[in-house]
């Protein structure tokens, strides 16, 4: 059995989706832009304040599937410009500070609403 996850406290979905999806012991999460929840709008000029947006909207939506950043057990990574992997690298690792998830990183062409970044998860939580 699926459940819909969705929290005020992330984005609102712009597309027939859903922020997250809890599957058994699982929780596949979509990909989330740095979006404030509360405006609906993206912020942050650089890489290092979009990826913080990004994973505070992960955080939070986690947390409404009781779930924490410690069962993040993958994440998918999409940065506009590989050249700003390592400033990515270093608020990622602000936030995935022991056991970090594997984890999956490419450049591509675009992003929704002009994003540097992209982010999805699986999260496994034992019941």
């Amino acid at each position: 059995m699926k459940k819909v996850i969705l929290t005020e406290k992330a984005p609102k979905p712009i597309g027939p989706y859903s922020q997250a999806i809890k599957a058994g012991p699982l929780l596949f999460g979509a990909g989330q832009i740095a979006i404030d929840p509360e405006t609906g709008k993206l912020v942050g000029k650089d890489i290092r304040e979009q990826t913080r947006r990004v994973l505070e909207n992960i955080k939070n939506i986690l947390e409404a599937a009781g779930y924490s950043l410690e069962d993040v057990a993958a994440t998918f990574v999409y940065l506009k410009d590989l050249e700003d992997f390592p400033a990515f690298n270093e608020e990622y690792a602000k936030f995935f500070k022991e056991k970090p998830p594997a984890r999956t990183t490419v450049e591509v062409s675009n992003l929704p609403k002009g994003a540097l970044i992209e982010i999805s998860f699986i999260a496994y939580k034992e019941s």
